[in-house]
Order: C-alpha cells, then structure tokens, then sequence
C-alpha cells in the first residue's frame, strides 16, 4: 500500500494557546520625576536542563519596569489594538523602536500570536525564531516551530528540527511556571495541548526515521493527551503494523480502525479503510468483526484492557494433507497433492499415498523441463514447479522417442508412466516405463500449489 500518511493533510492551525499577556501597571511616582507606569510581573522561563535530567524548579517572579513613558505608551497602544493587522504593525513598530526593550519577549509572544490570528504561517515561523532567541525555553515559540514545521514539512530534515522542538519542549513542561492572569484549568488544557503537539513532532520525526519503538512511545503519548488527531493517530497505526521486532498488531489494527473514522477526506478515509481492512483479514483470517470493530473505534478512543482479535493460525502443509485424506481418495488427487503429501505429510499419511501411486501406471500431462535423452525427460507436474521451471518428474520411457513425435523442451507433453521412487526434498518423483500418449486420457493437471500464508 503507498504511505498514506504522505498525503493526508495536519489540521489548518494549531490549538490555540494561551495569549495571556498582562497590562501593564502604573509605576509608583519617584521624587522630582512624572508618574512612570510598569508592566506587572511576569514569570521568566527557566533556564534549560542539561539533556537527560530533570528541569531546574522554576525561578521566582521577577518584575518588569518600562521606565520611558513613550516607550510605555508605544507598548500600551500595540496590545490594546483588537484587529490583527493593526497589531502586527504595532509591535513591529514598537520592536524596531525598541529593540533592548525589557518587554522584547512579551512583545513578540503578541506579534507571533497576531501572525498567527491572521493565517500568515511563514510569519509565526520566524517570529518564534526571534523569541527563542530572546528566551530559548519559551514554551509558546517551541509549541508553534514544532507544529508549524512538522506540517510545513518536505524532508526528513524538516522534521528532524520539530523534533528537536519537541523534545526540547517536553523537557521544560514539567515544571514550567503558569503565567500570571491565567487560570489553572487554561493552563492545564495548554499544557495537554503542547504535551500533543511535542509528542507528536517527536514521534513523526522517528517515523519517518524507522525508529518504530521510538515513534510507538512519542505517538502514543500524543494520542493519548488528544485522541481525536488522526494525523498522530495514523502513523502510530502504521508503526504498530510495521513487521518486525515492535509490531504489535492488536494495537495497531485498533488505531489503523480508530484513524479511519476520524480522517475526514473521502478519498483518504476509504485508502485507509481498504489499507487497515486488509491487515485485518491478514491478522484475523477473515472479514468478520471489521465492521464491528469500525463501530466501537467510532467512540472508543484507546484500546480496552479485554481488546483482543483472535489471530488466524494457517494449517501446516501437514495438516492440509491430512485434512486431503479425509475427504478425497488418493486416486482423485492432483499431481500437485500428492507431492504436497510425499514431501510435507507426516510419515504415516505419506506412506499410505505412495502404496497407491508406486508401480500403478499413470496418465497425466507435465510440462517439458528439460530433454536429456530420447528416452529420458526431465518434467514438471505441479504449477509452482512449472513456474520454477523446476522438474519434479524423471521420466524413462520404454523406448526411444521417434524425431518426429519428439516434443519441444518449454511445452505440455501427454504420457504415461509407472512411479517407482520418490524423493521428498527437493521432490522428484521417477517413472519409468513411459509411454508416448496420442491423446491423454482424463488428464491430471494440478491447480496451483498454495503454500501457508507466512504470519
């Protein structure tokens, strides 16, 4: 099946976060100078963590103060602006006037979120480059660079960096302080939005990478913080069905069913249909409880601890001899059968085919391998064989072909002939005592030899 997943389109724009700047606050008046309002307070990031331990506790509030009145009232009259438009060309005004401001960072979490209202992606792209280098652990600059290059995304390199977003954005989490003027249940739902977003860039990345275990952990983590994105929902599918040391089938053909009912474009929605279909008869033998299980993956977001399919185990090429013998005469067989039953049966069932066929002559067609005498043909008696170009019949005729009823190498030939011995790996059955048919009687010319399914 193509990579669907290539294909199928990120939602537009990413969950909202919080756009939660406070005004600023009236400065206390200072001897001999006029009125110098502030901005209040607001939490600085913490500093980043070395990789692989645990984030610094975040650092205490520390206060802000513009002290310049037109530098206040520049800042003051960019955020009370309501249309994006005038925004974006406020704080752009006010960052290139002031570009040492102490509110450099606050001004640009309000020009990126401007960009942002205004669909304008390749600007909050850069403008979140521009505030991670004013605060390298600014969690909303790492939120939208991870999301907006992981949907911008044309190579593996593209995603490599979302990932590093990503990464570098579930390290602060944990212990990121709540802005002022925000509240617990807004913070929370930005932190399980963000938790998504970071997982998801991170496990796409390894995706893409063939780090299925790696893509299994991040994905799943990204579903699990939002369950209705198809876009992490989907890959964790495929990584889960990838063959391999990671596959975990029972999982990933509940993903594979759960991503077909969110994906909402008709044409993709039916390929993964047709795609996760098709794994499961693989998996499951056959096509019942596919419906069922589109049904419940409707409503049902994660797998259930009782979720089980049960798993089709094909019969050994022992076992469909076997099953052969119950139900057919030894005589009534195919070629292809009996060499299924002589080469793969169990002792006993292969003992009681060749009693029947050694020294009882044979009318059947094979096809011509190879000439190696007048008297001598090497032939093929089962399709697989005769695909191979393989010969599992050594024929001795009882005498020498005359030149001009000699047949040509590569064609069917009509014969009788007497089974003698067999060998059972590679198979070779010989015959001697061949006989030239005119016309074959009822031929025995085998179906094609169907091997077990390999699971």
């Amino acid at each position: 099946m193509k990579k669907i997943f290539l294909a199928m389109l990120l939602v537009a724009a990413v969950t909202a976060v919080a756009q939660t700047t406070p005004a600023p606050a009236q400065q206390n008046p200072a001897p001999s100078t006029p009125q110098s309002p502030a901005p209040a307070p607001r939490n600085p990031a913490p500093a980043a963590a070395p990789q692989n331990t645990p984030p610094a506790p975040a650092a205490p509030q520390q206060k802000k103060e513009i002290k310049d009145p037109a530098e206040y009232n520049a800042y003051i009259g960019a955020l009370g602006q309501q249309d994006p438009a005038a925004k974006i060309s406020g704080f752009e005004a006010f960052i290139t006037q002031y570009p040492n401001t102490v509110m450099k960072e606050e001004a640009l979490e309000q020009l990126m979120n401007a960009y942002q209202q205004s669909g304008n992606q390749a600007k909050v792209i850069e403008t979140a480059q521009k505030l991670l280098q004013a605060n390298p652990n600014n969690l909303k600059a790492l939120v939208l660079l991870a999301y907006g290059k992981r949907i911008a995304a044309k190579t593996p390199q593209d995603l490599a960096e979302a990932a590093q977003y990503g990464e570098k954005g579930l390290q602060l989490l944990p212990t990121a302080p709540k802005p002022e003027g925000v509240s617990d249940a807004d913070y929370q739902k930005f932190k399980t939005q963000a938790t998504a977003i970071f997982n998801g860039a991170v496990g796409m990345s390894a995706y893409q990478n063939k780090d299925y275990a790696k893509a299994e952990q991040f994905l799943r983590a990204a579903v699990e913080s939002d369950p209705t994105d198809a876009n992490n929902i989907y890959p964790l599918a495929l990584a889960y069905l990838t063959p391999g040391p990671t596959e975990k089938p029972l999982d990933g053909l509940f993903f594979i069913a759960r991503a077909a009912n969110l994906i909402a474009d008709p044409k993709a929605k039916a390929d993964v249909i047709k795609f996760g279909k098709s794994k499961y008869v693989k998996y499951h033998g056959a096509e019942d409880g596919w419906p069922e299980l589109l049904a419940m993956t409707a409503t049902t977001t994660l797998p259930p601890a009782a979720f089980a399919i049960k798993q089709y185990i094909p019969p050994t090429p022992a076992d469909q001899c076997a099953d052969l013998l119950k139900t057919k005469k030894v005589e009534e067989m195919p070629f292809a059968e009996w060499q299924l039953c002589l080469s793969e049966g169990k002792p006993e069932d292969a003992e009681k085919v060749w009693s029947v066929l050694k020294g009882k002559p044979l009318q059947m067609v094979a096809h011509i391998i190879s000439i190696e005498s007048p008297s001598h043909l090497m032939l093929a008696g089962s399709s697989d064989d005769i695909d191979a170009k393989q010969a599992d019949i050594d024929l001795t005729m009882t005498a020498k072909i005359p030149p001009r009823q000699m047949p040509k190498p590569d064609t069917d030939f009509q014969f009788e002939g007497t089974p003698v011995s067999s060998v059972p790996k590679p198979f070779v059955m010989t015959m001697n005592e061949g006989h030239l048919l005119v016309k074959a009687a009822p031929a025995k010319k085998a179906p094609v030899r169907r091997k077990p399914a390999a699971h």
